[in-house]
């Protein structure tokens, strides 16, 4: 592969998925030039002030817009507000020369193939060669988009389908013609999973590529079945979601967020492209047709498939159009899988069960399977790209094989043909030939049929699966709430697998025994696992049974043995490394902080939460915290301590919680040296590197010293803040107790302006001040709330 890089892109078309895309490439680092078209004429406020249709800021408006809007949205589409500055306006007619600066052009204009075409004929005359272009359509051929193009825009040109949001959805379609140079395909499909962190499948040139077919095709069979069997909207909903392994938005929901309007667009594309069969299943119900052109599109237009008035949820009767209360369906089947453990359990109590919720999922799941089976070879060579793309691009758990595994691919066949089904020839070969599963596992690799052979299941060098290692070597110890295993290379690997990976007194056992293996025979740790979460903190019904017990000498002991584990953590002799994910909350960031280097996922969520349950951190993070932001003071240079105090106190008793990694930099959980991992799948083989790397400049662990604090007149500043706070109404009389003890704490206690303490000193504060409020029966109030409610109580 050429030493190719992509230093500058430009994204043309500034609409929702052209601005996200813009926002994607800003927040990895790639700065962005955004176009669109000139405005023709101008608004009320550009005549106040005077403006021409010739001003730069009303050619740019359109586009100059949308980078607006960006900071807005929500979902937010940036990681952080600053990755803004990035993105740069520009238009169609003045801003074209500029291709040649760039290294990657997407296209993202209106789904018009004589459109598309005009906008590339003027992108061939300005691009420099060797640039890649590409386009984001959702379906229309990416081959008729070249016809008439130079020679290199031809071999530089591909299909790359991202899905909304660009920032959250995994799914990345590549797809080449018959002209694109393989090096260009073999580049982006790299640079789109090391770089822009996705989930990259190689489809072929057909209507809706991979996802958007099978992905619609299953609506569409949906809303079919849900006619024919006299459902209603919210009875679907109930069973088409997480109890099936699904989006938890499920069916109609999930088409309220896409807009109405959209999914008939993307319908109404496959329709016009196939015959038969297929066209009669891709023709939109008449109600769907009625709704869109009454401009009730969903979340975008305020109703669709639901209506919110004032608390209650409404959902359309598709018969009559009128909305009622929401329903759920109730039957023997939804409570049976609701005991099965895993999804695949799940699926096969509630596909096989002769009742209302089972009966309808079965018709859907035997329709959209079969589906899937027939269009193998057309839309993609392996059922593992197909199976990949539906997880990545609609959130599934499984894809349509892995799920048809599940059930069992003889005995689910069986009853398909009885229904009159026609299954492809294909997977009845398969069964003839003996084999029985679409999937198999040997000494933890994975391997899928393909074409009477299993195949080995290729996977980027950059994964690291603990199941498979795990299956594989074992692990080097295990207790309820951690095990420890051997990554490769020297490295060892701490895993969290309690329940929420909440810490408990078998965690807290699990980093002592961690740090005295590591110090003995590795070359550092990783502390990371591949659960929903990196960690939600402690134990917190743990606590709450110890507290309403009266046992406080158990929890003094806990919270002391947290606090050892955490500086064997920060002292260790080999280095440390945390890799957050997702939700690393509380004692999920108090894990990370005093870590030699945290590589966080680009999403991950950090904070310290525990004001939200009436205590305070209590496993050092308030320490740390504080020590963190003294660290990122540069050095030689006057600072003020009581501003760092006064930055710790808000985020701690505001229970500040970052929305990326990158704001979590911001809010100094992270320092400039820790890193950022886009794709989620390689995080673990990035912390690994990140223990070579510092093995290998002979890691040298932190030295101990003691920490300024700003004393009683610090104290006295921080509870005027507070006060002024509970005075507004911000803080209940509970808050400010809970205020006050944060401020003792981060203040030092009792000591002068400027004393320096040692560690062991805040420590013991910390620890006085959590035993404290947690004997306060409003905190246990709030601890029962959260417990029963997963919502916190102000009282």
């Amino acid at each position: 592969m050429l030493n190719r890089l992509i230093k500058k892109a430009a994204v043309l078309g500034s609409g929702v998925m052209g601005s996200g895309i813009a926002a994607h490439l800003a927040n990895i680092g790639i700065p962005t030039l955004l176009l669109d078209i000139v405005p023709r004429e101008l608004t009320k406020e550009e005549e106040a002030k005077g403006l021409t249709l010739q001003d730069k800021q009303v050619r740019n408006r359109i586009s100059t817009q949308s980078i607006q809007k960006l900071l807005k949205q929500k979902p937010a589409p940036l990681t952080s507000k600053k990755n803004i500055a990035l993105i740069e306006a520009g238009n169609f007619e003045d801003d074209l020369v500029k291709l040649k600066d760039v290294d990657w052009v997407i296209e993202v204009v209106v789904e018009n193939l004589k459109i598309k075409k005009q906008v590339f004929e003027q992108v061939d005359q300005f691009r420099k060669p060797g640039s890649i272009i590409s386009s984001n359509t959702s379906g229309i051929s990416v081959e008729a988009m070249v016809e008439g193009r130079s020679e290199d825009f031809k071999k530089h040109f591909l299909g790359t389908h991202f899905f909304n949001p660009p920032r959250y959805l995994k799914l990345l379609e590549i797809i080449p013609t018959q002209y694109t140079d393989p090096e260009v395909l073999s580049f982006m499909k790299t640079f789109g999973e090391d770089v822009l962190g996705k989930g990259v499948v190689v489809a072929k040139d057909t209507p809706n590529f991979i996802a958007n077919r099978i992905g619609t095709y299953g609506l569409l069979i949906t809303v079919q079945e849900m006619l024919k069997g006299g459902y209603s909207i919210g009875e679907v909903d109930s069973i088409t979601g997480t109890l099936i392994g699904r989006a938890k938005s499920a069916t109609f929901r999930t088409l309220d967020v896409v807009g109405l309007d959209t999914f008939y667009h993307v319908a109404g594309n496959v329709y016009e492209k196939v015959e038969g069969k297929e066209k009669e299943a891709f023709e939109v119900p008449a109600f769907l047709k009625t709704m869109v052109e009454r401009g009730w599109l969903g979340s975008k237009s305020g109703q669709g498939f639901y209506l919110k008035k004032g608390k209650e949820i409404l959902e359309i009767d598709p018969n009559t159009l009128e909305y009622g209360p929401s329903k759920k369906l109730s039957a023997p089947s939804i409570e049976l899988a609701k005991q099965e453990k895993g999804t695949g359990n799940k699926l096969k109590a509630l596909l096989y069960a002769n009742d209302r919720a089972g009966e309808f999922l079965w018709r859907t799941f035997a329709k959209s399977a079969v589906y899937s089976a027939e269009l193998l070879g057309e839309i993609a060579d392996t059922i593992v790209a197909i199976d990949r793309a539906m997880k990545w691009g609609f959130g599934w758990e499984m894809g349509p094989f892995e799920s048809w595994d599940a059930i069992g691919v003889d005995k689910s066949v069986q009853k398909m043909k009885e229904d009159g089904l026609e299954v492809p020839a294909w997977v009845t070969e398969m069964l003839d030939k003996g084999f029985t599963s679409f999937y198999k596992e040997e000494n933890g690799e994975r391997y899928y049929y393909d074409q009477g052979e299993y195949k080995l299941v290729e996977v980027n060098p950059k994964v690291i699966d603990l199941k498979k290692i795990k299956k594989q070597k074992g692990v080097i110890k295990k207790n309820s709430g951690a095990s420890l295993i051997d990554i490769g290379d020297g490295v060892a690997l701490l895993e969290f697998h309690s329940p929420n990976n909440a810490l408990g007194m078998d965690t807290i056992q699990m980093i002592h025994f961690a740090i005295d293996e590591v110090e003995k025979n590795y070359k550092g740790l990783v502390i990371g696992n591949q659960g929903k979460n990196f960690c939600v903190g402690a134990n917190l019904a743990m606590m709450l049974m110890e507290a309403q017990d009266d046992n406080y000498d158990e929890l003094d002991l806990v919270i002391r043995q947290l606090h050892k584990a955490l500086l064997r953590v920060k002292y260790s002799s080999k280095p440390v490394v945390a890799a957050p994910f997702n939700m690393t909350l509380g004692g999920g960031a108090e894990v990370c902080l005093p870590a030699a280097h945290i590589q966080a996922s680009s999403e991950t969520y950090m904070g310290l939460v525990e004001v939200g349950v009436g205590l305070l951190p209590g496993g050092g993070g308030n320490k740390e915290l504080y020590i963190k932001h003294l660290d990122n003071m540069p050095n030689g240079v006057q600072f003020d301590l009581q501003a760092v105090a006064n930055k710790v106190f808000e985020t701690i008793a505001t229970a500040k919680v970052s929305t990326s990694a990158e704001e979590a930099r911001e809010n100094n959980f992270l320092d400039l040296a820790d890193g950022i991992s886009f794709n989620s799948d390689h995080l673990l083989y990035d912390a690994k590197q990140a223990v070579l790397a510092l093995h290998e400049q002979g890691y040298k662990p932190k030295v101990r010293r003691k920490v300024p604090v700003t004393g009683e007149t610090g104290y006295a500043t921080l509870l005027l803040g507070a006060e002024g706070m509970r005075l507004s109404g911000y803080l209940s009389e509970h808050d400010m107790k809970i205020a006050k003890k944060i401020a003792y704490v981060i203040a030092g206690g009792k000591v002068p302006f400027g004393t320096e303490v040692d560690e062991q000193y805040l420590l013991d504060l910390e620890r006085e001040a959590f035993l404290s409020l947690i004997r306060e029966p409003k905190t246990q109030q709030r601890m029962q709330h959260m417990l029963l409610k997963g919502k916190p109580l102000r009282n």
